[in-house]
């Protein structure tokens, strides 16, 4: 498909895909409510997901205590992309997906994004397209195969299973696929809200050198240093969750309408109702996860001794399984700070909205996830450090080299999902 087919293409489907989200009160979300015993906001069948609060303790970030809404989501969903060779060059199957909280309809999204109530058809809909190529792949067409988290700040534990599938001949693109090279979904991640979180987190995790070692001469750290370095931040941040109904959180009232904090900051909780031409089922109703503000992730890289490398935060979130995972250098939404004073704001914040234009290698607003999100979009960015550039010696902070961050994204529970993007971003260029 060249350039101007796919965009033909995805026009068409977002016509196709057309959806109505109306935004209602929550005593009119078909088959949710609020349990009587917990306060969470809950689907009928127990399935799904829930939306319930969190105390959190934390020796990380201004902020020592806080409470929450958060979003419970233990089921194991599936990202995965399937990929072949088609006259020698490698294609992935994309799908044109549209979803309630996309700020622009139909993105680009992996072949396969579906939770395990989806796939298991709990609501009563139709099958899942291409699902069988990854619960049951051939151990030898398996290219990626991790369990990652999501947003450790709006998601308490939630995983999911990125994979990478290599398929034959056989396989053919449906109505809302199509085959594009890697070079081409690569070109597409540079355009606002066009490839979606799911399937940039899937890219991340695509392999991009084989057989050469895990050890890359140059490299600011040894592999063996930057791992005692990441298990020593997890066993020394502190941080504590403990469970809350919604009407117990500090700081937090409820409307018929929404959860919102009281000073107007970090999100609200909606109810949205959904209607939909080509989703597994036509209508539906849930509740959505409103942010307050465009979020702000940014990557700085250089080159020491002719080596690309990229600077990553250890970041304790109260949603991680284990504590901390490697974000960007910078990763936060700047309106939440606003109130705090110069010493507690972000490291490296200043740095990036002061960034000069020459530096900057990627700039690009990018949606988060549309099925539990609405309108969450952060600006990601990947900014060159010049060559004087104070290599921090803090304990959150270390340059990482290109070969260190493909090792570590192949396990799990090691960089989050913003930190996954700006990789994909980054080995675009």
């Amino acid at each position: 498909m060249s350039d101007a087919e796919f965009h033909t293409w995805r026009e068409e489907r977002q016509t196709e895909q057309a959806q109505q989200v109306t935004q209602v009160p929550f005593e009119e979300l078909n088959g949710w409510g609020f349990d009587s015993r917990t306060g969470n906001l809950t689907h009928r069948s127990g399935r799904f997901f829930s939306v319930g609060g969190i105390a959190v303790r934390s020796d990380f970030g201004p902020v020592s205590e806080w409470t929450q809404p958060i979003i419970h989501q233990p089921e194991i969903g599936v990202l995965g992309i399937a990929v072949k060779k088609i006259d020698g060059v490698l294609h992935l199957l994309m799908q044109a997906k549209s979803e309630p909280g996309n700020v622009n309809g139909v993105q680009l999204s992996p072949t396969v994004q579906a939770t395990k109530s989806n796939y298991t058809r709990v609501h009563g809909g139709s099958a899942v397209p291409y699902i069988d190529l990854f619960r049951n792949p051939e151990p030898h067409s398996v290219v990626a195969d991790v369990l990652q988290s999501e947003q450790g700040s709006w998601f308490l534990h939630k995983r999911n299973r990125n994979m990478v599938v290599e398929v034959g001949p056989e396989v053919e693109a449906a109505e809302d696929f199509c085959w594009l090279t890697l070079g081409q979904v690569n070109t597409l991640l540079s355009q606002d809200d066009m490839v979606n979180m799911d399937a940039r987190t899937v890219l991340s995790c695509l392999p991009e050198w084989r057989d050469g070692g895990t050890e890359q001469p140059g490299a600011a750290h040894t592999g063996t240093e930057i791992r005692s370095w990441l298990t020593r931040r997890r066993a020394e941040h502190e941080v504590t969750v403990e469970p809350l109904g919604l009407s117990e959180l500090k700081d937090w009232y409820q409307s018929g309408t929404t959860v919102s904090h009281r000073d107007g900051l970090f999100f609200d909780v909606i109810g949205a109702d959904i209607r939909s031409h080509r989703r597994e089922v036509p209508a539906w109703s849930q509740p959505l996860l409103r942010p307050c503000g465009l979020g702000v992730a940014a990557l700085m890289v250089r080159r020491i001794d002719g080596v690309p490398h990229a600077l990553f935060n250890a970041r304790a979130e109260p949603g991680f399984l284990d504590v901390v995972e490697l974000g960007p250098t910078v990763q936060c939404t700047p309106e939440n700070y606003a109130h705090l004073p110069a010493e507690d704001q972000p490291r490296f914040l200043s740095q990036v909205l002061a960034r000069r234009p020459e530096h900057t290698l990627f700039d690009s607003t990018l949606s988060e996830e549309g099925g539990r999100f609405q309108h969450a979009r952060s600006r990601y960015l990947l900014i060159e450090a010049e060559d004087d550039a104070d290599v921090p010696t803090g304990d959150d902070f270390r340059w990482l080299s290109a070969r260190q961050v493909e090792e570590l994204l192949r396990y799990g529970h090691q960089m989050n999902v913003q930190a996954r993007t700006l990789v994909a971003a980054w080995r675009s260029l």
